[in-house]
């Protein structure tokens, strides 16, 4: 009966010690004044949604439909990217708090002399991520300037890990 007793108490001694390691929070390691994380660590145990890049829609539908009037600056590109992006989110359960890895391709179009526009993306981003938006819960993150993407007025695509809490 000994035996039993202390083969019992050792298995609940060595769960309780799996489910405080499955309770463990994501840590998040500032990159200082700049609303990113410089880096995410993931603990055991989470579920790891991984979302298709994500490009912005047509938001002046009476402009030409191959214009950039019609999807908007860097600046309206990246809201209406991000608002796409929070509604996938929210389809599944999750929200822009669980993203931990975001990847930002943006396309210097003719209006910036060729060069991405980050000013205008930081516009965009900082109304979803850091003190600005009242959401202090940052994503790392990399931004790149690419060729292009599929379509000419397209300026922005953005892809995000989150996990689900």
């Amino acid at each position: 009966m000994k035996f039993a007793f202390k083969t019992v108490a050792a298995l609940a001694l060595g769960l309780a010690g799996v489910g405080s390691v499955q309770a463990q929070d994501i840590v998040r390691h500032d990159a200082g004044s700049f609303p990113i994380s410089s880096a995410v660590e993931i603990p055991a145990g989470k579920s790891i949604v991984y979302l298709s890049g994500s490009v912005p829609s047509v938001i002046h539908p009476d402009a030409p439909k191959d214009s950039l009037e019609a999807y908007g600056d860097t600046k309206a590109q990246t809201i209406n990217v991000l608002e796409s992006i929070q509604q996938q989110l929210k389809g599944l359960g999750l929200g822009l708090t669980d993203v931990v890895k975001m990847q930002v391709f943006l396309v210097g179009g003719p209006e910036n002399g060729g060069k991405m526009d980050f000013d205008g993306f930081m516009a965009g981003y900082t109304q979803f991520f850091g003190p600005a938006a009242k959401q202090p819960v940052l994503p790392a993150r990399s931004a790149f300037q690419i060729a292009g993407l599929a379509h000419p007025a397209w300026r922005v695509e953005i892809e995000v890990t989150a996990v689900r809490p």
